[in-house]
């Protein structure tokens, strides 16, 4: 991790080919030197973030206040930082019988702030929650007596849990998890809090713009979608092939805890929707072998997508992994504990994380727990089955090697879909592809569950959802498209994405199809789509080209009466019926 000084340098370099983010900062305490920090690294990120700071303790003038700088900036991201020490100082004001009640009047506090703000503004919210202060007063009751401070400062870090968990555009930056990470003497230093106002130390503050990015990230669809493990060393002590299965190290003693627990995170991240592969210099039954018969494997082969073992170089092999996923490198993370490997897979995929594991396996968590590699903003059901997706993806690109003919192959699918407006059980998987798609994402808008509701709702939009299924299995909701009324002649087309995993099968086609059909029922002469090409989707920037359509002053043209349908072998399970 860079220190600040590094980040401050980065504020000299070109901006100007970055993508722009709008950020305001409201803080009750300086939070000069943190814009600095978070400026800084966001150029490591790829983006230019231009940052409104507000004078510190004007949170309340900037939010209620509807002509501040605030509302004329219309920031994409608005930051609030209460600190621990304001709200100290709130506490030792309150007359004793009222301290029972500090949490909830903060917290009152800080719901009207979120109300006001997106009420008024379209913006997402990141509050940083509270860092821990016990000022002994209490001793170790502070955490039997609700009129302690302690007390009331972690009951209000869980009720803003609470809030946030209800609160669309919320989300929290865990500064106290920070300090119990670092210690709270390099959080804070209270002479330069004495001095200056600053409670963040500039030691901690890399850290803290490291989390805030984290989200930003998340927000902007920069995420990571797969873990591509090694297993020798890394998954279990030992060598397999020359050690035998009864003497690899995994299990409740000594270092075979280490990847015991090792494998339970992964196995938690596999349930919370990330894609688990293997990639293994070995041969492909040695290396199955523990998963399928030693009795303290934690991971078994059902929770691993693809596997390949063999003597292959781990570049190439993950080359034929991102192949079969088709998601980008730079949403791949490689863990390795060989050196030469990390060092391989760096040189000739940069795109790919690779994290520097520690020598010790004991390390690995802790290490990789500081990473925050998985940011993620959003989790819903179908995450959980992402997993079983894959692996029968696996299955499909087998199959097709058997057919020489790909029109034969695309008819022994057996495809079919279900095309509906967003509802309230298709809104969270809606919003989450709008998040995630980045290469087949015609104009990359992203929305959250609350934009889905209210474009659902709003008269001037038509909304649809695809789901896919075949003989192999269900993908679930894979397209999404959302077409805007320009004019009583023209429908344009506000988003068109679609899950990459479904590419080659006749979707855009079978989507086309729909939209052509439903604008010549409802009146409509033309289809008008944009393309705004991004770092990630040149995939589909000949997209409507191909499809048909004819580009005038920078758009894409297609007029429904000449429109020609297009063949597929995808039957329409349900006909498409018009919210209201």
């Amino acid at each position: 991790m860079k220190d600040f000084g590094q980040l401050v340098k980065n504020l000299k370099k070109d901006f100007s080919n970055l993508k722009i983010i709008k950020i305001a900062i409201l803080g009750d305490t300086s939070t000069q030197f943190l814009t600095k920090a978070i400026r800084g690294l966001g150029y490591d990120h790829g983006f230019n973030l231009e940052i409104l700071e507000a004078d510190f303790n004007q949170i309340e003038r900037q939010v209620y206040d509807p002509a501040s700088a605030l509302y004329q900036f219309l920031p994409d991201i608005v930051i609030v930082f209460h600190s621990s020490h304001k709200l100290l100082s709130k506490y030792n004001k309150t007359k004793p019988s009222d301290q029972p009640l500090l949490a909830s009047k903060e917290l009152e506090s800080l719901e009207n702030i979120y109300l006001t703000i997106t009420h008024n503004l379209n913006s997402k919210l990141i509050f940083y929650n509270y860092s821990e202060i016990d000022d002994g007063v209490f001793g170790n009751h502070a955490n039997k007596t609700e009129s302690s401070f302690l007390f009331q400062l972690r009951k209000l870090n869980f009720e803003l849990m609470a809030m946030a968990s209800k609160r669309p555009n919320l989300y929290l930056c865990d500064l106290s998890t920070i300090q119990n990470q670092v210690g709270k003497p390099r959080f804070f230093q209270p002479s330069v809090y004495i001095n200056t106002e600053m409670v963040l130390s500039i030691e901690v503050l890399p850290r803290i713009a490291s989390k805030t990015i984290d989200l930003i990230r998340s927000l902007n669809g920069k995420i990571k979608k797969c873990v591509i493990i090694d297993l020798d060393n890394t998954t279990w002590g030992g060598i397999i092939g020359d050690d035998g299965i009864e003497n690899i190290q995994v299990g409740s003693l000594g270092i075979g805890k280490a990847f015991s627990e090792f494998q339970y995170w992964i196995k938690k991240l596999k349930d919370r929707g990330i894609i688990i592969a293997v990639c293994s210099k070995n041969a492909d039954e040695v290396a199955k072998a523990p998963f399928e018969k030693h009795p303290d494997m934690v991971l078994k082969l059902e929770d691993i997508s693809i596997f390949i073992a063999n003597w292959e170089n781990k570049a190439d092999n993950i080359r034929q992994i991102q192949k079969v996923l088709n998601i980008g490198f730079d949403s791949m993370v490689f863990l390795d504990d060989n050196p030469f490997e990390r060092n391989m897979v760096r040189e000739h995929l940069p795109q790919v994380c690779v994290p520097e594991l520690p020598e010790d396996p004991a390390e690995y968590l802790e290490y990789l727990y500081g990473l925050n590699l998985f940011e993620t903003i959003s989790y819903s059901a179908e995450d959980r089955d992402r997993t079983k997706h894959y692996q029968v993806e696996a299955q499909r690109v087998i199959t097709r090697q058997k057919f020489t003919d790909e029109a034969d192959y695309l008819k022994s699918l057996k495809m079919h879909s279900l095309v509906e407006p967003f509802n309230k059980f298709n809104t969270p998987r809606v919003a989450q592809l709008s998040q995630r798609s980045n290469q087949f994402n015609l104009r990359t808008v992203r929305y959250t569950e609350t934009d889905v509701e209210n474009i659902g709702r709003n008269t001037n939009y038509f909304t649809f959802s695809f789901t896919l299924e075949d003989r192999f299995g269900d993908h679930g909701l894979i397209s999404v498209v959302i077409l805007k009324v320009e004019s009583a002649d023209v429908l344009f087309i506000d988003t068109w994405l679609m899950s990459c995993r479904v590419l080659k099968r006749g979707m855009e086609d079978f989507v086309l199809n729909t939209l052509v059909d439903f604008g010549k029922k409802n009146g409509f002469a033309c289809l008008k789509g944009e393309y705004i090409p991004t770092a990630r989707n040149e995939m589909v920037r000949e997209h409507y080209g191909n499809l048909g359509f004819e580009k005038q002053d920078g758009y894409w043209i297609l007029c429904l009466e000449s429109y020609m349908y297009k063949h597929h072998f995808i039957e329409l399970n349900k006909h498409y019926h018009v919210r209201n």
